[in-house]
């Protein structure tokens, strides 16, 4: 079995490691799409071209609702059931699903991976908190937003896998919309605004995310690491690997 620091010695140089990317966005504008072109995710899989790891409880949740029966359409659930399932109800399945994905982060974290955090980024406290404990770990980060119209988001919501009530998208979108300048102010030149109101064809689109790449993500990931912490942790596993430890 491959060893947990044979993978830390082996990857100290990869260029993924200890940056996280955060994404925000309310629901409908389209983040999965925009971060599998921004970081050239294959569909099925989870990982990208640079090793970055995505990390995405409502992903846990959608698999738990279809695993026992109920369908990702919340939109045509009965409101007590759609509360039982999305929140703190009996059936504990948004709590599991949180706890799913709090695991695979720490497992990420352990090995100093490079992870991109999938979230609406409504709760501006809760994403403030995870980035410092990011950063208190070492890791570089950084925010992709991914802005819509609420009538674009309203459209789309409604040929997604887990279609919301209109309601509460509506309250969502609002929540993240008030939040675009705490976020700004948070990560400062680390930040990228996405406009993906428009439908772009198969070549707009790669013109279009070509260049966003080239602006910002790319560089970000290939940059050298900023982290103090981070960089001293680097330094210690080179040493253990020359010496053979």
């Amino acid at each position: 079995m491959i060893k947990l620091m044979d993978i830390l010695l082996e990857g100290v140089n990869d260029p993924g490691i200890f940056k996280a990317v955060f994404l925000a966005g309310g629901p409908g504008s389209g983040k999965t799409y925009v971060v599998k072109q921004l970081f050239g995710i294959p569909d099925r899989l989870n990982i990208s071209a640079s090793g970055m790891k995505m990390v995405n409880s409502d992903k846990e949740l959608k698999h738990l609702l279809r695993k026992f029966g109920f369908g990702t359409d919340l939109d045509k659930m009965p409101d007590e059931v759609f509360h039982d399932l999305t929140a703190k109800g009996q059936s504990g399945l948004r709590q599991y699903s949180k706890e799913l994905t709090a695991q695979r982060m720490k497992l990420y974290k352990a090995g100093k991976l490079g992870m991109i955090v999938d979230g609406t980024g409504h709760d501006f406290g809760k994403l403030h908190s995870m980035k410092k404990e990011l950063e208190n770990d070492g890791y570089d980060t950084y925010m992709i937003f991914v802005n819509t119209s609420l009538e674009v988001a309203q459209k789309r919501n409604q040929i997604r896998d887990r279609v919301l009530p209109p309601k509460l998208l509506k309250k969502s979108w609002e929540d993240v919309q008030k939040n675009l300048g705490r976020f700004q102010n948070l990560f400062k030149q680390n930040f990228l605004i996405v406009d993906n109101s428009k439908t772009l064809d198969a070549k707009q689109a790669q013109n279009k995310f070509n260049v966003l790449v080239k602006k910002g993500v790319d560089k970000f990931i290939k940059k050298p690491i900023k982290n103090p912490i981070a960089k001293r942790w680097i330094e210690k596993q080179k040493i253990l690997k020359k010496q053979g430890v």
